[in-house]
């Protein structure tokens, strides 16, 4: 291993975690919001981050920070997300020292927040990307699905003790998820625990201010899962099937297919996307209803009320927390002049609590009327590809749990995941009683 190559994480580290983390810190013991909402993301659950949401759009629409913009406004985070005036993302701007040694030390790892992937490219690519991908996730495509996600339901509820104790978490949030989507890429069945667990190891890539130990830890993971998908992608040139990444390896547009690394970069995003937000959603919604015995007593014998259910949980405590663009020209965004190079922080999970658009909006209610519009998918061309396959998997999977376990009791002990970005459980112990 030569110097530079030992050198390179320490830099990437250092700009991408140590200094903002060191400055972020100190930032909120001065007071500031944003600082604020990042120090207590990571331990707080996201009720007791609504009083931070509140205080940001106390600021007015768009608010800011020492170090950037941040909005808990629902009008303000739609209008940034859905702007052609923002990209996706976060960058260091202009030629000076800290861009070169961004540019320096930046990685060959595939990364979500790095193009190729989806979710940090914009028009032409982006576009190209997703008008391949998008098919296997139409409303049509995702109902057919529902069957088979209703039966790995019961088949792993089946393997479950209901004499207890179990950690829905790992038995359940996990499994029904990581199922569905393997068998939409092709995974077999050896291989799902292994890219499930890579997929929680490289889980919080997506923070910032990561300790030395675990930002190594996540850039390994990282490394890990890029080898096992490009040897499952070849696997695959080899023995193509039914199953999106073999007609994405051989999907043309206008003649043109995916290279390699974009091949990679969208497949390892589809994968880690496709059951993320879901186990945390699983998770999420089982706690709430548990916890309002009162609204999964409204749902009981009422079918066609679960859809709207699983919106309010998505609204309530959204699987991921916030998300940022940069302005790529100077604008002006809900009558706040907004220069060139600027990030603004959408704060997903405020403005799903935005007062002027959801009445009582700490209250949980399964039968709220507007619950669909909150913004946990995000919104515009980068609104969530999986969005139909996560509500329809949140549908079943939580309708068929409460319907086979309705004497559920959640014990004392669920531990909450540490990352900022993602928000669900990592371990949430339970009696299942019928």
């Amino acid at each position: 291993m030569t110097a530079e190559t030992r050198i390179k994480p320490v830099v990437r580290w250092s700009l991408g975690h140590a200094l903002p983390r060191t400055a972020l810190r100190a930032a909120a013991r001065r007071g500031d919001l944003q600082a604020r909402l990042f120090v207590s993301a990571s331990s707080a659950t996201t009720a007791e981050l609504a009083p931070v949401f509140d205080g940001i759009r106390a600021h007015g629409p768009l608010f800011k920070s020492q170090f950037v913009y941040a909005t808990a406004s629902h009008a303000t985070v739609k209008e940034v997300l859905t702007g052609n005036n923002f990209r996706s993302g976060v960058g260091v701007a202009g030629g000076g020292l800290l861009a070169r040694l961004t540019e320096w030390s930046a990685s060959d790892l595939l990364h979500p927040m790095a193009p190729p992937s989806l979710l940090a490219t914009e028009p032409p690519d982006h576009t190209r990307y997703r008008k391949l991908v998008t098919r296997v996730f139409t409303v049509r495509a995702v109902e057919n699905l529902r069957a088979r996600t209703e039966q790995v339901a019961h088949e792993l509820l089946d393997q479950l003790d209901p004499a207890g104790p179990v950690d829905l978490a790992s038995t359940y949030c996990g499994l029904l998820p990581v199922t569905v989507i393997a068998e939409i890429l092709g995974v077999p069945p050896h291989e799902r625990q292994h890219m499930l667990e890579l997929g929680s190891a490289a889980a919080p890539s997506l923070d910032m201010g990561l300790p030395w130990r675990q930002f190594r830890a996540v850039e390994a993971a990282l490394e890990a899962f890029d080898s096992w998908l490009a040897r499952h992608l070849d696997h695959l040139r080899e023995n193509p099937g039914d199953n999106l990444l073999s007609k994405l390896i051989a999907a043309r547009e206008d003649g043109v297919g995916l290279t390699d690394a974009e091949l990679r970069a969208t497949a390892g995003l589809v994968l880690a996307a496709g059951f993320e937000t879901t186990v945390n959603l699983l998770g999420n919604g089982i706690a709430l209803l548990h916890d309002h015995p009162d609204q999964l007593e409204a749902l009981k014998g009422e079918p066609d009320a679960w859809p709207n259910a699983v919106d309010e949980i998505l609204r309530v405590d959204p699987p991921v927390l916030l998300t940022a663009r940069t302005c790529v020209r100077d604008t002006e965004v809900s009558g706040t002049r907004v220069p060139e190079g600027a990030v603004v922080t959408t704060i997903l999970a405020g403005a799903n609590r935005d007062p002027a658009v959801f009445d009582d909006p700490a209250r949980f209610d399964v039968g709220r009327e507007n619950a669909r519009e909150h913004l946990s998918f995000s919104a515009g061309r980068h609104y969530c590809l999986g969005a139909a396959l996560a509500r329809m998997e949140g549908e079943v999977g939580l309708r068929v749990l409460f319907d086979r376990f309705p004497g559920l009791r959640l014990l004392p002990g669920a531990r909450r995941r540490a990352t900022r970005i993602l928000r669900g459980y990592e371990y949430l112990p339970a009696l299942p009683h019928k």
